[in-house]
């Protein structure tokens, strides 16, 4: 009875997170099912330091990362040359748009690069806390982050 009180509270918002990482919402599903799994294989562990949902948020991220690992969508496809070259998005193409259109074309970005923009924009990560989770540089990060920023911009014009 509490695990499903639990998984009530949490199960929109931790399938909205799985969503943003993985893109669809059939592999979100699957991967909101294993965080599950592990909250609750876990659950003995949180310290109630710090807010419960924070910490499930941890482990929902965590269980989409592997996800996205075990699947080979994070291999590193950035030449840092290239992302010398990269320019700055044009300020203000976001705000012309609404919240769950956003969350759409996020989706569409190629696993990688929505991968960083929603550790570093949506989950506050470092671009040091981006490389060491995800196993490769800073550098690598900011160019993956500029690359998504561009692409985000791209789709919104078209849409607009």
């Amino acid at each position: 009875m509490a695990q499903k009180a639990v998984f009530d509270a949490l199960a929109p918002r931790m399938k909205a997170v799985c969503l943003r990482y993985v893109g669809d919402n059939d592999t979100a599903d699957d991967v909101l099912q294993d965080g599950f799994v592990t909250l609750f294989s876990k659950i003995d562990s949180y310290s109630g330091v710090g807010s419960f949902e924070g910490w499930a948020r941890k482990i929902f991220v965590n269980t989409a990362l592997m996800y996205l690992r075990k699947t080979d969508a994070l291999r590193l496809s950035d030449d840092i040359s290239e992302a010398r070259s990269l320019s700055d998005p044009e300020p203000g193409v976001i705000q012309n748009i609404g919240y769950k259109e956003l969350l759409r074309l996020i989706a569409k970005l190629p696993p990688d690069a929505r991968t960083v923009f929603n550790m570093y924009v949506v989950e506050g990560y470092s671009h040091k806390e981006i490389a060491e989770t995800l196993g490769f540089t800073e550098a690598t990060s900011r160019s993956k982050l500029q690359r998504a920023r561009l692409r985000l911009q791209e789709l919104i014009k078209q849409e607009l």
